[in-house]
């Protein structure tokens, strides 16, 4: 294959990424600094976790786009604030292709070259380790890019032996032509649509984000007395569970929501800056993503006094018999909506036995529920997003696609349609499933849903010192 031409100025040594106060080199530090350096390779052994599974990924993503050169990014740093950028996650379909996840792959590029009439080789375009003897000190100098700055970077060999990708620096990229993921709206829906369906491999990340998601919650709970002494009860929360994520996995899959009272009534409440209430419930929305990026994607309401009180009861049941409808729709060969049709059909009616509704038919039952009840997850919290609508949203579920079932009632505090004892609560209860060839299995079921299972669970965590 040939490589994509460059222009001079692509050969030409970037500038280094140094700060305002960083301090001139003298020759005589720059020849101190190039020298007396043991070898430090990396295990002949390493590979990228999931190293055995993408090469079938890359040859159905082949197979879409036959004689096409295709362009995946991992995507570039974005300044936080000054000299100090975001942390970086590569782009979810990069990672899905190459196994690699890590902080440093910003600014590198995935290239499909065709190779044939039905078939392609893979190049991994990338910025390697830089040198510690001759070239411009980048390894001690340069502040997003150099290794003393922020961690070793494989050289080209490694990095072929990691990923199972022939591998090229990033200096010889120039600016190829192809359908970029980035912005060709066709291949983003099949990179999109070829991740609906995950093999077991994947499957079993989700689990383990799911693992680490339960004790999360876990942990919340037990912190629950110091978190309602706080002023900012929501941040504790917030801190407690981010805490369990950045220990068992890369942090958190997306913010996490931890909104207590009226807060809850907010779908994405991420403020996170209320005071707890111990007669109010604690809406807790949260996910661990783990180091190859799969997330999972959990909320439990909880009663901060540890025992729901009668209308709160009321509003949870209501929840909980919709999850349940949902759950119970969920099975091969089904339509992908038939579980949000479920659910909402138990709410309406609810609302109607309640006399908030006049009856359970049409679709004023959204006023108090404001969404839709579940959708894909995987290496995104709302995975497959840019799939087209016929082969997700308006499609059927097959085995192996892993999604969320989540219905909610939130029942604003200004909402006069309401009586005064609803109004200010927020309810969602929602959780994790993989399609099975005859229904579903629930990912999350070691977090309890009913009324009775929170209300022990609670209790025999809070008396655990």
């Amino acid at each position: 294959m040939t490589e994509a031409p460059a222009d001079a100025s692509a050969h030409a040594p970037a500038p280094l990424n140094t700060g305002s106060h960083d301090r001139p080199v003298s020759p005589e530090l720059s020849r101190f600094m190039a020298g007396n350096w043991a070898a430090s390779p990396l295990p002949d052994s390493a590979r990228v976790p999931g190293h055995d599974v993408t090469p079938a990924r890359r040859a159905r993503l082949s197979a879409r786009f036959p004689g096409e050169r295709l362009i995946v990014p991992a995507g570039e740093l974005k300044v936080r604030s000054n000299d100090c950028d975001h942390r970086f996650r590569p782009h979810s379909a990069y990672a899905w292709l190459t196994g690699l996840t890590g902080e440093d792959q910003a600014g590198h590029v995935l290239v499909m070259e065709p190779s044939g009439p039905h078939a392609h080789e893979a190049v991994l375009y990338l910025r390697p380790r830089s040198p510690r003897t001759g070239g411009d000190g980048e390894f001690y100098r340069d502040r997003r890019y150099g290794e003393f700055w922020v961690g070793r970077r494989p050289d080209l060999a490694e990095a072929e032996r990691l990923t199972g990708i022939r591998c090229a620096h990033l200096d010889r990229l120039g600016s190829p032509t192809g359908r970029n993921a980035t912005s060709d709206a066709e291949l983003a829906s099949a990179l999109s649509e070829l991740r609906l369906v995950k093999d077991a491999w994947e499957v079993a990340q989700l689990q383990l984000a799911v693992d680490h998601t339960t004790a999360g919650f876990e942990d919340v709970v037990r912190a629950l007395p110091r978190a309602l002494a706080h002023p900012r009860g929501e941040r504790w929360i917030e801190g407690v569970f981010g805490l369990r994520a950045r220990a068992e996995g890369n942090g958190t899959g997306y913010e996490t929501i931890a909104a207590s009272g009226a807060h809850a009534c907010t779908l994405h409440w991420i403020r996170n800056d209320g005071r707890l209430n111990g007669e109010e419930l604690l809406l807790l929305d949260a996910g661990v993503e783990t180091d190859t990026l799969y997330t999972a994607d959990i909320t439990r309401t909880l009663p901060l006094s540890g025992r729901f009180s009668p209308v709160q009861r009321q509003v949870y049941e209501l929840v909980l018999a919709a999850q349940d409808a949902g759950i119970a729709a969920l099975r091969p060969g089904a339509s992908f909506g038939d579980f949000h049709r479920a659910g909402m059909r138990v709410i309406a009616e609810g609302l109607a036995e309640w006399g908030v509704l006049k009856d359970a038919e049409g679709d004023l039952h959204r006023r108090y529920t404001l969404c839709s009840s579940g959708h894909m997850l995987g290496l995104d919290v709302h995975d497959c997003a840019k799939a087209r609508a016929e082969t997700y949203l308006d499609g059927v579920l097959e085995e192996g696609q892993v999604l969320t079932v989540e219905p909610g009632l939130y029942l604003q505090p200004d909402d006069e349609t309401l009586p005064a004892e609803l109004r200010g609560i927020g309810v969602r209860i929602e959780d994790d499933l993989v399609i099975t060839a005859d229904g579903a299995r629930l990912m999350s079921g070691a977090l309890p849903r009913t009324v009775a299972g929170i209300e022990e669970w609670m209790g025999l965590l809070l008396e655990t010192p």
